[in-house]
């Protein structure tokens, strides 16, 4: 009995495991497939609307007030310029990671925090 239990436990905790794996981002390397992602289409989150050009523009609104910047691919990172309504964002360089319909940008080319962003 308790090898049974010890077995179906086993199977249950590789089977959450293989559902983890299928789950994981993926880094996006180029720029190319960032703008075959995000072309066309918009970034959204609770609040947040925006869109991702592929010729450098960033255009939107978050919690009512209007977001415009640029961006650039550099090294591998999401390199972006922001200003939320009149307020400048500090520069930044952030890793961009796909899985399934939704983007993570993670700041400072990985290592800050994160935000994920679903493909509409």
């Amino acid at each position: 009995m308790l090898t049974k239990i010890a077995l179906v436990t086993m199977l249950g905790l590789a089977a959450l495991g293989q559902q983890a794996a299928a789950e994981e981002f993926v880094p996006v390397k180029d720029r190319e497939r960032f703008v075959s992602l995000v072309e066309g289409r918009e970034l959204t989150r609770f609040g947040i609307r925006l869109s991702v050009e592929p010729d450098g523009d960033i255009t939107g609104r978050a919690f009512g007030r209007e977001v415009t910047g640029d961006w650039a691919w550099q090294n591998g990172y999401f390199c972006r310029s922001l200003s939320f309504g009149t307020d400048p964002l500090e520069y930044n360089c952030q890793l961009v990671e796909e899985r399934e319909a939704t983007l993570r940008f993670t700041a400072d080319q990985g290592a800050g925090v994160y935000a994920d962003l679903t493909l509409r």
